[in-house]
């Protein structure tokens, strides 16, 4: 652990107004309470500001070294001893700490501050009160510390959970884009005329199909996950489109047990897949394109055979981030994008239900 690690939690700036403005109130406190109490009187306004700079440049200091103890402490209790899990352990340990690293730091700067000045008083009298002194001060310290971090994480979570509310309403806008691209439609539409005069019934399956992928677009836009089992139904429709206008130049196969098509991913992911697969690779009677999908453990494998497009212009790969990016938002395991030599592997996670 580091000074950087602290100041993620609280940023030097921050925290160095933060210790000014507190140094000079708890001096103001101490040096108006002695004066008034009798036990350390002002002879003039001159003798006021000279104790209030000494004691201030005295008290800033000794705020770093008790802030940064406070602050480290407080993020070791965060990770071993949060509030949400034992709260009273946590204020007995946090109130022992604050006191004892209070007096550590009150010995030091009262015998420093005797050095350089001697004390008129008692010294062991100097001590004790220093010490109970640095103790209220270093616990009304590490409550403002904890409020203050408090205030300011549950500040950061809102607008993370903003952002990505704002993202995945991005990520779903581009996913519904995709689907509803002028190009895919046009060649849909192109297709479904081509068959209406000569293949009746398979225009009509044509319709059927492509029906059934715009529904499945609406039904599932607005969800977090879908089961492998709609995926691949989902996915069969898709290549039915794709089989019509590419005919038998793209083949496809699937080998995926029983057991896996209750489990889960991100709505869409094998069309993301599948649309970059044929989108960038020549297909033609000499250079068909075969897509295989299979499972390897709990993953989803989508492998096809590389022919690049030579006119192909510089590939954005936004469709593989965004599918990056709705991954990240239901788990800790991402998809995985590999090039070799003659062929393209996609393989995406595959989600256990509850």
């Amino acid at each position: 652990m580091n000074v950087k690690s602290i100041h993620q939690l609280l940023s030097f700036k921050n925290l160095l107004q933060f210790l000014i403005g507190f140094s000079l109130g708890v001096q103001l406190i101490v040096i108006l309470y002695n004066h008034f109490s009798g036990y350390h009187v002002l002879s003039d306004f001159g003798y006021f500001l000279y104790r209030l700079f000494r004691g201030l440049v005295f008290t800033l200091i000794a705020g770093f070294l008790l802030a940064y103890s406070n602050l480290f402490f407080i993020r070791f209790l965060n990770r071993v001893s949060p509030w949400s899990l034992a709260t009273f352990k946590r204020i007995l340990i946090q109130l022992a700490f604050s006191v004892s690293v209070a007096m550590v730091v009150s010995v030091a700067f009262t015998s420093f501050a005797h050095f350089v000045t001697p004390y008129a008083e008692e010294l062991r009298g100097v001590y004790i009160s220093n010490a109970l002194i640095f103790s209220v001060v270093n616990i009304l310290m590490v409550s403002i510390l904890e409020g203050w971090l408090f205030f300011t994480q549950h500040k950061r979570v809102k607008q993370m959970a903003k952002n990505l509310e704002e993202e995945l309403s991005q990520i779903k806008f581009e996913v519904l884009k995709s689907q509803i691209n002028p190009h895919f439609m046009f060649n849909s539409l192109n297709v479904l005329s081509g068959l209406v005069n000569k293949d009746t019934q398979k225009a009509q399956q044509f319709i059927d199909e492509f029906s059934h992928i715009y529904r499945y677009v609406l039904e599932t836009i607005e969800q977090p996950v879908a089961t492998l089992e709609k995926e691949l139904n989902f996915m069969r429709s898709y290549l039915f489109l794709q089989q019509i206008r590419y005919g038998d130049y793209l083949v496809y196969s699937i080998s995926v047990p029983a057991s896996l098509l209750k489990f889960f991913l991100p709505p869409l992911s094998l069309q993301v897949v599948l649309e970059n697969a044929i989108k960038h690779n020549v297909i033609n009677e000499s250079m068909p394109l075969s897509i295989d999908i299979f499972s390897q453990g709990n993953y989803l494998i989508v492998k096809n055979n590389l022919q690049p497009k030579i006119s192909m212009g510089h590939s954005t790969g936004l469709g593989l981030k965004n599918l990056t990016k709705r991954y990240a938002m239901i788990g800790s395991e991402e998809p995985a994008f590999v090039v070799k030599t003659d062929y393209y592997i996609a393989k995406l996670p595959l989600i256990v239900g509850e």
